[in-house]
């Protein structure tokens, strides 16, 4: 399926506010309410769009700890990488992770309650043996800028 710049806008919409209702999200992008729905509902079933979520403010919540890994592997093989994968998949606190070119194989991001958890996180990962050659971590102090939505209009223009 190919989309139009009225997709792009519909899709830019609802990632800043998942919660708009069909017809104001309809005057936003310039339809009325009918078709601007029939768009929605195709954009969901094509797997555009994967769900709709809430954003939590963790901070009020608690204090939390944001702490980015590099993880270096030891052996390269399709099957030291599917290793790794199915044992960080199993850890909750790992919210991103990411196979990046450069000088280490994984960059994960954790959010935890504690620098004692997140030791103990990675304490539990090495001892599992799933091919970590080695790891640094990046404790982060302040998050000036945190975006959920991505600049769709200026990325895809159809």
């Amino acid at each position: 399926m190919k989309l139009d710049r009225i997709d792009i806008k519909i899709l830019h919409e609802l990632q800043k506010n998942g919660r708009i209702t069909n017809v104001e999200l309809a005057e936003l992008v310039n339809l009325s309410p009918s078709p601007c729905l029939m768009r929605v509902k195709r954009l969901q079933t094509e797997g555009y769009i994967e769900g709709y979520a809430a954003q939590i403010n963790v901070r009020k919540l608690g204090q939390t700890l944001t702490v980015f890994t590099e993880v270096t592997l030891k052996n390269h093989r399709q099957i030291d990488f599917a290793r790794f994968l199915a044992a960080v998949d199993k850890v909750d606190q790992l919210i991103e992770c990411h196979l990046v070119s450069g000088g280490y194989d994984y960059m994960l991001k954790f959010v935890t309650a504690s620098i004692g958890e997140y030791q103990t996180i990675m304490e539990r990962l090495t001892d599992m043996d799933i091919g970590i050659d080695k790891y640094f971590s990046f404790v982060v102090l302040k998050s000036p800028i945190v975006r959920s939505q991505m600049p769709l209009t200026s990325l895809f223009q159809a």
